[in-house]
């Protein structure tokens, strides 16, 4: 096993379990491809009635119940961050921009800087928003000062998921991960890992 020397924050919402079995795929490839993970989930802010009202909904609240909420301290943490949330509307889940707008008061100190971040997402349909949802949590990535580190076509298995801006996948709860988005998954953890080591090392101070 490579030896863990960087620290990476999974941080995600799902609603349904998708976004959370993709985080979780991602936290071990990152792992395993030599980080120190976290693996954390936002608030949720949609009411109870509205969560018992969809039994995937209230089936994925209660299997990930035992997953840590992320906290400030989980990002200055990091080297890497990669931010996971299903399209809404062609946009980011409001449990995610939750999160990321919380983080203005370490914005402004500069302490988001010079992180590698990256980002995944799923929609229930072919066309249902999957780039510019990843595209629109990348305007916040350039404005904190991060490093975007992307899966692009880098390896010949992202021309099978056709994703270059992160790992994607179609379909709902009755539709499991398929192995484009395994692979996808996998690819994108280990190239976030592979340059955040690259980053931390070549920004050392010399000894």
């Amino acid at each position: 096993m490579p030896v863990h020397d960087v620290h990476v924050a999974v941080i995600y919402y799902s609603s349904t379990g998708t976004i959370a079995e993709l985080a979780r795929l991602i936290a071990d490839a990152a792992e395993h491809a030599g980080a120190d993970v976290r693996l954390r989930r936002t608030a949720e802010l949609a009411p109870q009635t509205a969560i018992d009202a969809n039994p995937a909904w209230a089936a994925n609240a209660a299997a990930t119940a035992d997953i840590m909420e992320a906290t400030h301290e989980d990002v200055l943490w990091a080297d890497a961050v990669i931010f996971g949330s299903p399209t809404r509307f062609g946009n980011v889940a409001s449990q995610l921009k939750q999160y990321l707008d919380t983080l203005g008061g370490l914005w402004q100190q500069g302490r988001l800087a010079d992180k590698v971040y990256s980002g995944f997402t799923a929609s229930a349909t072919k066309h249902g928003g999957q780039e510019s949802t990843l595209l629109a949590l990348y305007h916040t990535i350039h404005h904190f000062g991060g490093i975007l580190v992307t899966p692009g076509y880098t390896d010949p298995a992202k021309f099978s998921d056709g994703n270059p801006y992160g790992t994607s996948h179609v379909g709902g709860p009755d539709t499991p991960l398929d192995d484009d988005a395994r692979t996808a998954a996998r690819i994108q953890a280990e190239r976030v890992v592979k340059f955040t080591k690259a980053i931390k090392h070549g920004l050392a101070p010399a000894s």
